[in-house]
């Protein structure tokens, strides 16, 4: 009864652990910004790592669901996964921040002025 909730609770905590590195967090923002990049292509743009820690990094981040692998010929292409375990992640912080953060409609608002009454 409750094993699909359990996997999804399992894949939520792995797409985390794979959100917590920074050199990981670098290589989802850099495919945030293009489509689809090699594993190569990556590993030029983050000089802080090499090539080998690249390539455990993108296993990583696939293995928690965040990105995709597409196999062509000799070459892997990386893309990030919006269907994946990550919606879950985003729906979970969503959840217990809530009115905590406010939105972008609201951060255009004029703020308003606060009650300065004191009580007690």
């Amino acid at each position: 009864m409750h094993r699909m909730g359990d996997a999804v609770r399992s894949l939520t905590q792995e797409a985390f652990d794979a959100l917590s590195d920074p050199t990981r967090r670098l290589i989802l923002q850099f495919l945030s910004e293009d489509h689809e990049k090699t594993a190569g292509d990556i590993a030029d743009q983050i000089t802080s790592v090499g090539r080998t820690a690249i390539s455990s990094h993108l296993r990583i981040l696939r293995t928690s669901g965040l990105i995709l692998e597409r196999r062509e010929g000799r070459y892997r292409y990386y893309s990030l996964d919006p269907e994946g375990p990550v919606r879950d992640a985003l729906a979970f912080l969503q959840g217990i921040l809530g009115s905590a953060i406010p939105t972008v409609a609201q951060e255009t608002e004029p703020a308003r002025p606060r009650d300065r009454r004191r009580t007690g």
